[in-house]
C-alpha cells in the first residue's frame, strides 16, 4: 500500500515536465497523509491533462457517508476494475497524482517498523496512477481520489510487498483517455519497471503532524 508521500517540486517543474498550468504556487509537502488535498492531473477539455486538487481517500458517488473515503486511500490494481467502490472511476475517471517520493515501512525483527523514502532513480516529480470521483450528497460537493498499487518490484520488495503504480511521462495521456477499463488495463500492462532509489529516514514521519524537508533526509544504521 501507499499511506504517505511527498510532493515538493515547484510549479515551474510541473508545468515544464507535464505541460499543464498550475494555478498559483504549490506548497511544498513532505508528509502528505490520507484525507488531505493532493495535486493531480486528469483529463480536461479536449482530453488534454488539467491540474486539480483532490481529497486523498476516494468517496464513491453512491456513498451515503463520505467517511468511507478514509478506508479507500489505495486500490489494488489486480481488483480495482471490478470492485464496486472503484469500477466506475476505473472505467471513466482516471488521474495521476504528483509526487517526488513515497514512504513505506519495513518490518524489523525487533523493534518498530523502519520508514523508507522511495524516489525514482532520476529524481524529480513523477506520477502515481490513480482514480477520482465526484460526490455531491453533502452540503458541499467533494472530489476525491485513490492511488493504484501493485506488487513491488526489484529492490523495493526488500522493504514492502506493495508499491504505487508509477506512470512514465509518455503514459500520462493514454492512461487518462483510454477507452474503458480494458483500454486502461492495456496501458498499464505495457509499462516497464521503474528504477527506484530508496533511503531509510527518521521515524518522525510516522506522525502526520510532522512536516519539513528533514523527513526525507537519509539516516544511517537502519
Amino acid at each position: 500500500m501507499c499511506g504517505r508521500f511527498a510532493f515538493f517540486s515547484p510549479r515551474e517543474a510541473v508545468q515544464e515536465l507535464f505541460g499543464v498550468e498550475c494555478p498559483g504556487e504549490l506548497e511544498p509537502r513532505y508528509n502528505i497523509a490520507p484525507t488531505q488535498p493532493v495535486a493531480a492531473l486528469r483529463a480536461g477539455e479536449a482530453a488534454t491533462p488539467e491540474f486539480a486538487m483532490l481529497r486523498w481517500g476516494l468517496v464513491p458517488g453512491w456513498a451515503k457517508d463520505p467517511a468511507i473515503g478514509n478506508r479507500l486511500i489505495n486500490a489494488r490494481l489486480e481488483t480495482a476494475a471490478d470492485k464496486p467502490a472503484f469500477r466506475t472511476a476505473f472505467r471513466r475517471r482516471r488521474c495521476a497524482v504528483l509526487a517526488d517520493g513515497f514512504y513505506e515501512w519495513q518490518v524489523q525483527p525487533d523493534g518498530p517498523k523502519q520508514p523508507w523514502f522511495i524516489t525514482t532513480a532520476g529524481g524529480g516529480p513523477f506520477l502515481m496512477a490513480g482514480l477520482w470521483e465526484h460526490w455531491d450528497k453533502g452540503v458541499a460537493p467533494m472530489q476525491s481520489c485513490t492511488l493504484l498499487t501493485t506488487e513491488a518490484t526489484g529492490d523495493m520488495r526488500q522493504v514492502h510487498g506493495r508499491m504505487p503504480v508509477i506512470l512514465p511521462r509518455q503514459a500520462l495521456e493514454p492512461w487518462l483517455t483510454a477507452a474503458g477499463s480494458d483500454g486502461a488495463l492495456e496501458v498499464l500492462d505495457s509499462l516497464g519497471n521503474i528504477e527506484l532509489r530508496m533511503q531509510p529516514v527518521s521515524r518522525a514521519v510516522n506522525s502526520p503532524a510532522h512536516e519539513g524537508a528533514d523527513l526525507i533526509r537519509p539516516i544511517s544504521g537502519a
